[in-house]
């Protein structure tokens, strides 16, 4: 499965449009990792904990996405995106979505 940002992959045709093709998860803060994060927040430095479960949720999301674009069909995924959104205090939605496609 090809997947990019772009809308269109040079050299490729696209030959079919498949549609929008989606996949998301929502993911909670750990209490734990939460404690920790606000001692972080005082000497500052990168919250390695969210930014793991960060990247463990754009790949799920990514996944289910590639998921439902081969159900359709589909050998590429283009113009690919990603966005975020709180659902409730300490937990939040991950979204990728893009277009999923036929290319030769």
């Amino acid at each position: 499965m090809v997947i990019t940002n772009i809308e269109m992959i040079p050299g490729k045709r696209v030959v079919k449009h498949l549609g929008l093709v989606q996949g998301s998860t929502v993911r909670a803060k750990h209490v734990g990792k939460d404690i920790m994060a606000g001692f972080k927040n005082i000497v500052g430095g990168e919250l390695k904990s969210y930014t793991e479960l960060l990247n463990e949720s754009r790949q799920e999301a990514t996944n289910r996405m590639i998921e439902q674009a081969t159900a359709a069909g589909a050998n590429a995924i283009l113009n690919v995106r990603f966005s975020t959104s709180s659902i409730t205090q300490g937990a939040a939605e991950l979204f990728a979505y893009g277009t999923a496609v036929v290319i030769e």
